[in-house]
């Protein structure tokens, strides 16, 4: 299979207009237009009945209490893991493009619902987990919602933007499921892949 993701190149910055938060010499971070980028694939198997889509980072410290704090800095040392940032499931055959601004376009306080999307069926991201400290955006937060990492970390993040193409029609996934039930559903079912990974930083010292 292969994988375009418009407007981004292998290994190379994600446009901010793709981001959930971008650099404020002000305050860190503002929220930023927060668009899916338009994805096309092709050359999937013909068996193919169905296609999940993702986009996560695996570059996310694994303890967050020193994210975006005044006066700390996330050390490049600390082990890190999986955020995920889109899960779409049950993605039809016969559906290989899903245009820019479709999933998500601007950031949407307590977030966008899980189940039936503008394509597929959408999953909930991590962003869930990550604000639910947040009074004002706390809730469930499905569908694509874009880089935003800690703009203290010593690390460039890195996202992988995903497409499976799977031997069934449905994962019989429903209500609020995560990347690792997504990922679990599929093992098993999985004809070809493509990945596209870009980069994102809010710390002025790495940009």
């Amino acid at each position: 299979m292969n994988l375009n993701v418009r407007g981004i190149l292998e290994n190379q910055p994600i446009p901010e207009k793709f981001a959930f938060g971008v650099f404020s010499e002000d305050n860190h971070m503002n929220f930023g237009p927060n668009r899916n980028p338009e994805l096309e694939w092709s050359d999937a198997p013909a068996g193919a009945k169905s296609f999940v889509v993702m986009m996560f980072d695996p570059d996310v410290p694994s303890e967050a209490e020193d994210a975006n704090q005044e006066g700390k800095t996330i050390s490049k040392d600390i082990p890190r893991v999986d955020f995920f940032h889109w899960l779409l499931v049950d993605v039809p055959a016969d559906v290989n493009r899903i245009p820019e601004g479709t999933d998500s376009d601007g950031v949407i306080p307590k977030g966008k619902p899980a189940g039936e999307g503008p394509v597929g069926i959408r999953g909930i991201n991590d962003f869930t987990h990550f604000l639910q400290g947040n009074p004002d955006m706390a809730g469930t937060y499905a569908g694509y919602d874009g880089p935003c990492p800690p703009w203290n970390d010593e690390i460039v993040h890195h996202y992988h933007f995903e497409v499976h193409a799977l031997d069934v029609s449905s994962l019989g996934l429903s209500g609020e499921f995560d990347g690792p039930a997504v990922r679990q559903a599929m093992s098993g079912h999985v004809l070809d892949s493509a990945r596209v990974t870009g980069t994102y930083t809010l710390n002025p010292d790495l940009r």
